[in-house]
């Protein structure tokens, strides 16, 4: 009997924020890509809520009008907040009923458990960036007013300190306290000399190059890149899709 991962099933859709910056699409076709190795049988088919076509409802309709019945779609969202609980139900709802569309969890924590396969694409762009010299870790999110979201940022960062063996602190590009420069100079003021910064961002962009800049005018040693299409991502996007059915 062939695993489950390799059997066909239906489409997967993925859904990104979106950007206005060239590179952040780009990132997420790259994803697409890589799912779609992971998910042999499945068409997988990007889409963006916002600044990037087409969008989830589009895509969906599309697929309806092909012919299918169910489709999987998956959030590109590292927390369940607003663009979870609010534009993708709405996304899903303006298809149209002409096809049952199964949504999966986000990407970051689910029921207070932290993925390894997230973990693990955070310490590999870390290890990229700063190699095992960082003495201390800030988790760079892009930043949220949900209690519950901020929440499981917080649960990453605790660990992935834990497997690192390093302090590692929460900062947000905007919506919520403290930013990346702070975040850097009070590690470096209670004693750390090599503070890396964790980029938990799934493409490149503008909160990203600003959390680089930033980070780097505090003393940062090293800040890392977006996720954009690891493996270890991809199999956690296929890991969603399979949960799904």
């Amino acid at each position: 009997m062939r695993p489950a991962h390799l059997t066909s099933g239906p489409p997967v859709v993925l859904v990104a924020h979106g950007s206005r910056d060239p590179r952040a699409a780009e990132a997420t076709r790259a994803l697409a890509r890589a799912v779609a190795v992971t998910c042999p049988g499945r068409p997988v088919l990007p889409s963006w809520l916002d600044h990037t076509d087409p969008g989830p409802a589009d895509v969906l309709r599309r697929l309806a009008d092909a012919g299918h019945s169910r489709a999987v779609l998956v959030p590109l969202l590292l927390t369940a907040a607003y663009h979870r609980k609010v534009d993708i139900p709405a996304a899903v709802a303006a298809a149209g009923a002409g096809l049952d569309v199964r949504v999966t969890e986000v990407l970051g924590p689910t029921g207070g458990v932290v993925d390894g396969r997230l973990l693990g694409a955070l310490r590999r762009r870390l290890a990229e960036a700063a190699g095992a010299d960082a003495d201390a870790v800030v988790l760079a999110a892009a930043g949220t007013r949900d209690p519950g979201a901020r929440a499981s940022v917080g649960r990453v960062a605790s660990a992935l300190g834990a497997g690192l063996g390093v302090p590692c602190r929460v900062s947000y590009a905007s919506a919520a306290p403290p930013e990346v420069g702070a975040a850097v100079a009070r590690l470096r003021a209670a004693g750390a000399r090599r503070v890396a910064v964790a980029a938990y961002f799934l493409a490149p962009g503008r909160f990203h190059d600003g959390v680089r800049a930033a980070a780097r005018a505090a003393g940062a040693v090293a800040v890392a890149d977006p996720l954009t299409d690891l493996p270890e991502l991809a199999d956690l996007v296929r890991q969603r899709v399979t949960a799904a059915g």
